[in-house]
């Protein structure tokens, strides 16, 4: 007959056995959620129990794992706090700075993770007994071939005009366009609706029926991290930017007249002559929205079809408002064998206006340029050309509403 006690060993014994079996197998396997128990002695039954620690560490990223957010990685930790994370760059030992919540139940990236390369985190953690746990994990973010970014604008913590979209360019064709819209939202505090309308497979604006509010926020909150914009291509952008609606401020330039009236919250402030197209060069009718501006620019007849016919390095207070090479701009060569500004039209399709060179002294088109912001809103009636195509430049506001909002896929 065999004693209890004997027995009670055997049984123990076998437990210890198995135990550090566990722990052998843990220590190679090199799982992100692993904990460290090797605080505790082997074999010791309740006394090893109660030796593991509480603190169960998470590494979002999972070890060996491909296709990594590159916003989102990071560490957390229950039961517990962190109490060391590093992360390099696999291979180079290259540091990736990061930062620990106050209660050091969290580690982030301090910046976005680079696409299609490989990292490796290292975490550990304490629990209120002070025992120790541990976790790494080896990882490769999403690749470029694999993912695609929008570039868009405005930027955060900008004040744009009246007229200024919010408009996305992205990297790669989007096949799922009702899938990326959906994860970008857009809103203001006006309290306009604004859609989103497709220009082609690449591009996204969003836009209220109406001008925006002056002195409204808006705010874009994008969320296409890991969202499948085409087969097998992901997003990798999470963010929220928002940007402010300054004065309300739109400008007509009347052909006929040779004349821009300047409108500033509805009320004249004031009235400018300029020199439009030539007949055999005309500039585009409808509304047009300043996307960049330039104190000085070079201007090329060969970037825009044109040949040889100029060549001008130093344009002065240069604003742009088509893709395609329209500008609203000063102009310091006008010929006085003309007519002054205000009679004739001469240019080559933009709207010019009294200037120098050097884009010093008190002239007109540094007054305008002075006084505009990117987004507002340049509107050229009575011109004998056609109506500017609404995606040459951030035009979409020669859509009408229905033709607006049919172009959404949400």
């Amino acid at each position: 007959m065999t004693r209890p006690d004997i027995a009670a060993r055997r049984v123990l014994g076998a437990c210890a056995a198995l135990m550090v079996g566990a722990l052998t197998l843990t220590a190679c396997g090199g799982d992100a959620n692993a904990d460290d128990k090797s605080g505790g002695r082997s074999g010791g039954g309740q006394d090893s129990a109660a030796r593991t620690s509480a603190a169960k560490i998470a590494i979002s990223a999972k070890d060996g794992s491909t296709g990594a957010s590159i916003n989102t990685t990071g560490v957390r930790v229950s039961g517990g706090r962190l109490t060391t994370v590093r992360m390099t760059v696999a291979g180079s030992g290259q540091t990736v700075a990061g930062s620990l919540s106050a209660d050091g139940s969290t580690w982030k990236p301090t910046d976005q993770l680079e696409r299609g390369t490989k990292y490796e985190i290292s975490a550990t953690a304490k629990d209120s007994k002070g025992l120790t746990a541990a976790a790494n994990s080896i990882f490769t973010t999403v690749n470029s071939a694999n993912s695609y970014i929008g570039t868009y604008t405005p930027d955060n913590g900008t004040t744009v005009g009246v007229g200024m979209p919010v408009s996305f360019d992205f990297d790669k064709v989007i096949t799922d366009k009702k899938a990326v819209q959906s994860h970008i939202t857009v809103t203001s505090s006006s309290g306009q609706q604004v859609v989103g309308h497709w220009f082609g497979a690449q591009r996204l604006d969003f836009r209220p029926q109406d001008y925006w509010k002056a002195g409204s926020k808006v705010t874009m909150k994008i969320d296409l991290d890991g969202v499948e914009g085409a087969n097998g291509v992901y997003g990798v952008q999470k963010k929220t930017v928002t940007f402010t609606v300054g004065r309300s401020q739109v400008s007509t330039v009347d052909a006929n007249t040779q004349t821009m009236t300047v409108m500033r919250d509805g009320k004249l402030l004031k009235s400018v002559p300029v020199s439009t197209g030539s007949p055999e060069h005309t500039t585009y009718n409808g509304q047009m929205v300043i996307s960049e501006k330039f104190t000085q620019t070079r201007m090329n007849s060969q970037t825009v079809g044109l040949g040889g016919e100029y060549d001008i390095p130093d344009v002065p207070h240069a604003m742009r408002l088509t893709t395609s090479g329209t500008f609203i701009h000063g102009n310091y060569w006008y010929s006085r064998s003309n007519p002054p500004f205000g009679h004739t039209g001469t240019s080559h399709g933009c709207v010019g206006m009294a200037d120098v060179q050097g884009a010093q002294g008190d002239t007109t088109a540094k007054w305008f340029y002075d006084n505009s912001l990117i987004g507002d809103v340049v509107i050229v009636k009575n011109s004998p050309d056609k109506t500017v195509q609404p995606d040459n430049g951030l035009n979409g506001w020669n859509l009408s509403w229905s033709e607006w909002t049919a172009g959404s896929a949400a």
